[in-house]
C-alpha cells in the first residue's frame, strides 16, 4: 500500500474504511461474514455494536436486505448462520445507481448517448 493510499484512508471515509476504523476493527472486531459484493461485516465481542467494512465506495445501498436487517439489530443471527427465506419471484439485490452515470435513462432522455425524439405528445403552441 502506497503512502498516498494510507493518507487517503486516514482522512476520507468514502474510499473504504478510515485508518481509525481499521484499527478499531483489528482491536475489538470479530468477523461475522461477507456478502456477495465483498463487504465484510463485524461485531464487538459482546455483540452490542455491528458495522460493515465496504469493499470500495462506502454506499449504504450496496448492502443487501439480509445484512441490513442484521446490522440494525432486526435479526439476532447473521445471514451466514440463519439465511432468510426468499420467494421465487424476488430479484437479486442491486445497489441504487441514482445520481451515477449508470442510472436508468428512459428513451428520449438527454442523458442517453442516442436520445430519441419524444413522440408521445404534441407540443402546445399558442395561437
Amino acid at each position: 500500500m502506497g503512502i498516498l493510499n494510507t493518507l487517503l484512508r486516514a482522512v476520507t471515509w468514502w474510499n473504504g474504511s478510515t485508518l481509525g476504523t481499521s484499527i478499531y476493527t483489528a482491536r475489538k472486531g470479530v468477523k461475522v461474514g461477507e456478502d456477495a459484493q465483498g463487504n465484510v461485516f463485524y461485531q464487538t465481542r459482546d455483540g452490542k455494536r455491528r458495522w460493515v467494512m465496504y469493499n470500495g465506495e462506502a454506499e449504504a445501498s450496496r448492502i443487501d436486505p439480509d445484512w441490513h436487517g442484521w446490522l440494525h439489530h432486526t435479526y439476532d443471527a447473521p445471514p451466514t448462520e440463519r439465511p432468510l427465506p426468499h420467494k421465487a419471484w424476488e430479484k437479486p439485490h442491486h445497489e441504487n445507481l441514482t445520481g451515477t452515470a449508470q442510472a436508468y435513462a428512459p428513451a428520449g432522455s438527454i442523458r442517453r448517448a442516442d436520445p430519441a425524439p419524444r413522440r408521445d405528445y404534441e407540443a402546445w403552441t399558442p395561437e
